[in-house]
């Protein structure tokens, strides 16, 4: 420690030492502590003022050196009279280790060097007994030792080092950033906290105020491109700068930050480049940069070409990573149009600064040259988009379509040769000439299949095949009328069996493959074989179509339901072309609004405008007919039931139950045949024999009938001869077995002696009556269309 500090220190000690001694005036009184009672609160109560505590404030100078434990202060209570009877203890923080204290008089002593800047106070507790009970004189007091300051702490940066920025070119003055020094001793004490900053070095660029430690620029013509930064040194004394004060430092790095101070310069103010004239579009010619002095965003420029030929020659674009100009072809360069083009090539920044555009310009500009070397080119074709030509339709084989045109480029001019690429004329429908280009036809065209044709043609040079182009041809095939007028569709027209004379029944068009320049125009007429119809007219619409006309009144369907109308249609040509059409006209019965009900001549169509008492009268006759049909089905049902109770069934009962395939002709086992049998052997029967009896109840029913009727014999005569007729027909067909002909053993006879109930007969499955015709009535007479539909299958086995 340097020697003005001990003498400092030493001189404060001694001060604080007087002012201790002479602070008797200063007292604090505690009493009644233990209830909770304040001094001022006795003394407005009137009660009697009861001893306690009295001490000065305890104060330990800091750092403190010496040999021998260092007074603090004395406790002591009103109390104590001096005989020695009171014993004093202290109780707290540093009680007994930093602090001790005389029992007897109260004195404090501290036996450690105390640092305020690791504690700045201490508290503890005070105690009086009885030295002889041990007895509490005063409730227990609390008091702090304060641990006084000197300036033993220097200021820190506890940031640093710092760094900061500022821009180039900045103003004087301008805020560049604030440092900070923490000093550890009091702020509240003396001077030993109060810190004052300077600049120790650079302090010609920039300053530092004082008082707060704000960094400013000293200077305006702060260059980056001169220097981008400085590094200062900056001071923090305390004790307000006085004499004798502590100090730190710390270094402050400035980064002089860019500005867009510098324009863009080329190296060179002229480039030279060559390219082939055969390179592609795109292809890159060259690269240039301008340089910049700036830095970051400040550098990146644009490029443009300022002169027109360069500019429709050439594309300048700009590489963001290199910042190069590069150069590429725009359009295709020809050696033997021009060898040489010189390019006027012009940088701009992109960002300038409008602070500082009176510096001068911000861009530059140079010359690029670019030699154009010669290359051996591929022909050129003349249209170089490709030519159009056309043909007639018609035209014959081998007759000249056109002629492709195709050069060598280069100054030797070598001779071409042509061709077609046959990927594009698969049907090699054209033929060209090698050496002329003449392009001829090798089929026969028509315009209707193909109306264009799309070729390429190939262009070689005679000494260089692989120097080769190629072109579109397009041909078009021109329209000749060789194709005559149609009607467009199949046509069918109605009309009404009372149509009236005049009336348009229908509208006609027609189609022509063919397009001829002038526009389609067709006439109509009727057909030489129509010319003495007197029942319909044409009448020309005048936009290509034609319309049918009514030539007189009354139709009938019956006599005449269809009509068959040729038109002649006509084309303009040239040259004129025809052809005819038939149109159908149907003759059908409509209601009396015209609406068409039906086109058969022979349907019968009942009108849908029936009066209610029509209506009633056809249901209440539809329901008369439907009780009919149940009665002749209750009959029917009722009939079979009886014959089935019978011992004796018909013959034919038997036949139509039939239904066993059996094992073929061999089999005789599988059906009884001896009813059929005795079918040829019936008895005779006479009259009056007393054996009639028994004989008739091996007959059938309807033959004991017979019999027993008239008295005489049966006549079976009829039925041999069906029977026999129909087993000579049996074995004639050798198309099936002769079994098979059993099935047709259905013989109904004659008539019934019971007249039949209805004139529809019987709904039997055997009439030969057909009632399918009932569906066609309509909706109405569907429920008696299905009464007397054919029978189902379980109607006929049941």
């Amino acid at each position: 420690m340097a020697p003005s500090w001990r003498l400092g220190a030493c001189s404060l000690l001694t001060a604080l030492w007087l002012l201790h001694c002479c602070s008797c005036g200063w007292s604090e009184r505690t009493s009644g502590m233990a209830k909770g009672e304040t001094k001022e609160q006795q003394l407005m109560s009137h009660e009697r003022v009861k001893r306690g505590w009295v001490w000065n404030q305890f104060f330990v100078v800091e750092e403190y050196t010496g040999t021998e434990p260092l007074y603090v202060g004395k406790i002591h209570t009103d109390s104590d009279e001096g005989e020695g009877n009171i014993k004093y203890t202290i109780s707290g923080e540093g009680a007994g280790t930093i602090f001790i204290i005389d029992e007897l008089t109260g004195d404090i002593h501290a036996t450690e060097r105390l640092d305020r800047e690791e504690q700045s106070y201490y508290t503890l507790r005070a105690q009086a007994r009885d030295r002889l009970t041990n007895h509490l004189l005063e409730s227990e007091s609390e008091f702090i030792i304060k641990v006084q300051d000197i300036n033993d702490s220097e200021p820190k940066f506890l940031e640093g080092p710092y760094i900061g920025s500022v821009a180039e070119l900045s103003q004087m003055g301008t805020s560049v950033m604030k440092v900070t020094a923490w000093d550890a001793d009091d702020p509240t004490y003396g001077s030993s906290a109060r810190v004052v900053y300077s600049v120790l070095d650079r302090e010609s660029f920039f300053t530092v105020d004082r008082q707060t430690g704000l960094i400013r620029t000293a200077v305006a013509d702060l260059d980056r491109e001169t220097q981008d930064r400085y590094e200062l040194v900056v001071m923090a004394t305390d004790m307000a700068g006085q004499m004798g004060g502590l100090s730190g430092s710390t270094t402050v790095t400035i980064v002089i930050t860019d500005v867009n101070d510098n324009p863009p310069r080329f190296p060179q103010k002229m480039y030279q480049f060559s390219v082939s004239e055969g390179a592609a579009v795109g292809t890159p010619v060259g690269r240039v940069i301008a340089t910049d002095a700036d830095m970051g965003e400040n550098t990146d420029m644009s490029y443009l070409i300022k002169d027109e030929e360069g500019g429709e020659l050439f594309k300048v674009t700009t590489d963001g990573d290199t910042q190069e100009a590069v150069i590429t072809i725009k359009k295709p360069l020809d050696f033997e149009s021009k060898r040489t083009h010189n390019v006027v090539v012009e940088a701009v920044n992109k960002h300038v600064d409008p602070r500082f555009l009176e510096l001068g310009s911000f861009r530059d500009q140079t010359i690029v040259r670019v030699s154009v070397t010669d290359a051996d080119e591929p022909p050129v074709f003349l249209p170089a988009e490709g030519a159009i030509m056309e043909v007639q339709e018609d035209a014959r084989l081998g007759a000249l379509v056109g002629t492709a045109t195709a050069k060598d480029p280069d100054k030797e001019n070598a001779p071409v040769r042509f061709s077609i690429d046959r990927s594009t004329d698969q049907e090699q429908i054209f033929h060209i000439d090698p050496v002329s280009g003449a392009i001829t036809l090798g089929k026969i065209l028509d315009r209707e299949t193909a109306g264009w044709h799309n070729i390429t043609v190939t262009a070689v040079e005679a000494d260089n095949v692989s120097q080769i182009s190629h072109s579109s041809v397009s041909i078009r095939i021109l329209d000749v009328n060789d194709n005559p007028p149609e009607l467009a569709r199949p046509y069918e027209a109605s009309i009404c069996e009372d149509a009236k004379p005049g009336q348009l029944i229908h509208t006609i068009s027609v189609v022509d493959r063919d397009e001829p320049q002038s526009g389609q125009r067709f006439s109509f007429t009727l057909a030489p074989e129509a010319t003495n119809n007197r029942h319909f007219t044409l009448w020309d619409v005048k936009d290509n179509t034609v319309g049918i006309r009514t030539q007189r009144s009354g139709f009938n369907r019956h006599e005449q339901n269809v009509y068959l109308l040729p038109i002649l249609v006509v084309d303009t040509g040239p040259p004129a072309l025809s052809s005819t059409g038939t149109l159908t006209i149907h003759v059908c019965g409509c209601d009396p609004e015209g609406a068409i009900q039906s086109c058969n001549a022979t349907a019968y169509v009942i009108s849908a405008s029936l009066s209610p008492g029509a209506l009633i009268a056809l249901l209440v006759c539809m329901l008369i007919l439907i009780v009919l049909v149940l009665l002749i089905l209750t009959l029917k049902r009722h009939r079979k039931g009886q014959r089935m109770s019978e011992d004796e069934e018909d013959m034919r009962d038997n036949v139509i139950k039939y239904n066993d395939e059996g094992g073929g002709e061999q089999d005789t086992q599988a059906y009884d045949m001896s009813a059929l049998r005795n079918l040829y052997d019936f008895p005779e029967a006479k009259s009056g024999s007393s054996e009639s009896g028994p004989d008739l109840h091996a007959l059938p029913q309807w033959i004991q009938g017979r019999v027993s009727g008239d008295g005489g014999a049966a006549d079976f005569s009829l039925f041999k001869g069906y029977i026999r007729k129909k087993v000579e027909q049996a074995d004639a067909d050798l198309s099936v077995p002769p079994y098979d002909s059993f099935q047709t053993y259905a013989f109904e006879g004659t008539s019934s002696p019971a007249l039949s109930l209805s004139s529809i007969h019987t709904l039997s499955t055997t009439s030969e009556q057909d009632f399918s015709y009932l569906s066609d009535w309509g909706p109405r007479f569907r429920q008696l269309a299905g009464y007397y539909a054919p029978g189902h299958p379980e109607e006929e086995g049941s």
